[in-house]
């Protein structure tokens, strides 16, 4: 019995010593940036250790990926906030609010929400590899916002670990600064870290109104309380009952529920400024929230302009890569919808509107922020929305066609393309593509990069070891396959971020897949003119070995404008029909064969060829 007093008694004073922080002195708020797999789930498992924010017996790794797909992938998807009571002494508490991000290119708008929502952020460096692309991209946001940034070197504990390599590159990015050295597997220095975040991070600044003011930086759904939003209160308080309006939807809500993650929603009283939680807003119309809005309450009606009250939000996300969704049951287009505006409030980058295809039927035509952002979608909706039979068309890049009119018109597909007497010129979107790569890999990195039509601008050497190469490439010789060849070529060492440029004039062409004479509009892409007939030749040639083969010779047809310009055949299934004859006249073979013959070709001209969600995704791959 004593036993378990102990254990009560302890936890029932860290939640008193969590209720009596009321002071926003003791609030830090920051979150964990770096490049992918350099660590930072796992540094958030041993800070969660440390302040014995989850129990021993219930911790595993990777502790605040919460989704199966994450632990699965082994990469950060979605930010996680979480509240950690840190006790440095008897006489001190201080509340630690996390937000983990992720790291992967695809992501990034995740970690711009996350840092518009915290006052410091750990800048992680793994000490196998350096600072890597999305490294110095992070980094350089949380310097536009004027955050505190305390750099640490992760992974000491390896035997090819170089912290005192690393350290003078950082040093010449970050100036003459303390560069913390940790292993976040083995726990050491953690400690440490969490004294420095403490010390050097700031503390929330007081609130300027009596008003509640809350910025939107995620939100969820559930199906009895409606939206969650996840939130940053930087004036006021919120608690249950309170009437509470979104500045930029204009929508009037009442408080179910506030409280904070722990990671797991963990309701209380009253959230106040300083403070990070969630509200539950009873909303069950997911459109009616938008990341990036404020809430206020407490507010009075006479307010004559309530926009000025807005906190400064987020950029829109720019969606770099489109493809049409589309359900294979006409009866689940409503379904898809549904998960659609759903999965858009913990996805915030997602877009889509709707798209209809005379082949394909309804859907949708949905804008992500890359490839892999677009693969997770996908997987998203089957998993979590029971959309197992989805077809996805070839992602694509939005051109801009000048017409004859001088209007200019927005391209999301190549199927949308007229013919040529129709517009006068294409412009497709242009990036500015930022790589880091050991010295030895540069000759097959600049190799790969000029093959995609890329333009450089500049090289600078960041030690002897590293160097950062710059260059200007359209778009869409980089959505689908670089990042693997680019890992390839380099052995794994480079990495790379870009940057939207502008959208230019380029010498393009359409060329369209028929297969079995059918124009598949799916399939069709705009190329390099150039270049057009080795990307036909290469297309029909894959898509060979991707279809399966039909009871009927099905043909593959590339063409641009009508001509044909490469061309495969996949070879019938053969049956032998007449197998199971023995002896006899053989005349009764020959009509068996006849008949089989005549009723390949009534296949031939009626018969259709289904082509896998997945063909059009590997059709991209080179």
């Amino acid at each position: 019995m004593r036993f378990w007093q102990i254990i009560f008694a302890g936890c029932f004073r860290r939640l008193n010593s969590l209720a009596s922080i009321m002071d926003t002195n003791q609030i830090r708020n920051f979150s964990i940036i770096a490049h992918i797999d350099h660590g930072k789930s796992t540094l958030a498992d041993r800070m969660l250790e440390i302040t014995k924010t989850v129990e021993a017996r219930n911790m595993q790794n990777q502790y605040l990926d919460m989704m199966d797909l994450e632990r699965e992938r082994g990469i950060t998807i979605k930010m996680q906030p979480v509240r950690m009571l840190y006790e440095p002494s008897r006489e001190s508490a201080y509340i630690l609010n996390l937000i983990d991000t992720p790291g992967h290119v695809d992501f990034s708008y995740e970690v711009s929400r996350s840092l518009a929502a915290v006052e410091g952020v750990v800048l992680l460096v793994d000490g196998t590899k350096g600072i890597q692309a999305q490294t110095l991209a992070h980094l350089y946001q949380a310097q536009k916002l004027n955050l505190v940034i305390i750099p640490a070197i992760n992974k000491i504990d390896l035997p090819n670990s170089r912290p005192e390599e690393i350290e003078p590159e950082l040093r010449k990015i970050l100036g003459d600064v303390e560069i913390l050295k940790i292993s976040a597997k083995e726990g050491t220095n953690v400690d440490y870290l969490l004294e420095k975040i403490v010390e050097k991070i700031p503390p929330p600044k007081p609130g300027l109104g009596d008003y509640g003011r809350a910025l939107i930086f995620d939100s969820t759904y559930d199906d009895y309380k409606g939206v969650m939003a996840f939130v940053r209160v930087f004036d006021g308080s919120f608690k249950t009952g309170d009437k509470i309006k979104f500045i930029a939807q204009k929508k009037d809500a009442e408080v179910m529920e506030v409280g904070y993650f722990k990671p797991q929603l963990v309701s209380q009283k009253e959230l106040n400024e300083g403070e990070i939680g969630y509200i539950a807003t009873g909303l069950k119309d997911p459109t009616l929230v938008r990341v990036g809005d404020t809430i206020i309450s407490n507010f009075e009606s006479q307010i004559s302009n309530l926009k000025e009250l807005a906190l400064p939000g987020y950029q829109e996300p720019r969606p770099v890569v489109f493809a049409s969704i589309f359900p294979k049951e006409g009866a689940d287009f409503n379904v898809l919808r549904e998960a659609l505006n759903k999965l858009k409030l913990s996805d915030a980058a997602l877009s889509f509107e709707p798209d209809s295809q005379e082949v394909l039927g309804r859907g949708y035509r949905c804008g992500f922020l890359g490839s892999l952002h677009m693969e997770i979608v996908l997987e998203r909706l089957k998993r979590e929305y029971n959309l197992a039979s989805l077809i996805a068309t070839t992602p694509s890049v939005v051109y801009e066609l000048v017409l004859r009119s001088g209007e200019n018109k927005t391209i999301f597909s190549a199927a949308d393309v007229p013919t040529s007497d129709r517009y006068t010129e294409i412009r497709e979107p242009w990036v500015a593509l930022n790589i880091l790569t050991p010295t030895r890999y540069l000759g097959g990195v600049l190799e790969l990069v000029s093959s995609r039509r890329g333009i450089h601008q500049d090289t600078e050497y960041l030690s002897a070891e590293r160097v950062q190469i710059k260059y200007e490439i359209p778009l869409a010789e980089i959505i689908v396959d670089f990042h693997d060849k680019l890992k390839s070529v380099s052995s794994g060492f480079a990495s790379l971020s870009y940057e939207f440029l502008e959208l230019r004039k380029g010498d393009l062409a359409r060329l369209d897949i028929l297969v079995a004479g059918e124009l598949v509009t799916a399939l069709s892409r705009l190329v390099p003119r150039e270049q057009s007939f080795e990307e036909g030749q290469r297309l029909v040639s894959k898509l060979k070995n991707l279809l399966s083969r039909e009871l009927f010779k099905v043909s593959l047809q590339a063409a641009i404008g009508g001509k044909i310009i490469a061309r495969e055949d996949i070879s019938a299934l053969k049956k032998d029909v007449a197998g199971y004859l023995y002896g006899g006249d053989i005349t009764r073979k020959m009509k068996l064969r006849e008949k089989q013959k005549r009723g390949k070709k009534r296949m031939k001209a009626s018969g259709r060829v289904n082509i896998p969600s997945s063909v059009f995704f590997e059709l991209l791959k080179r």
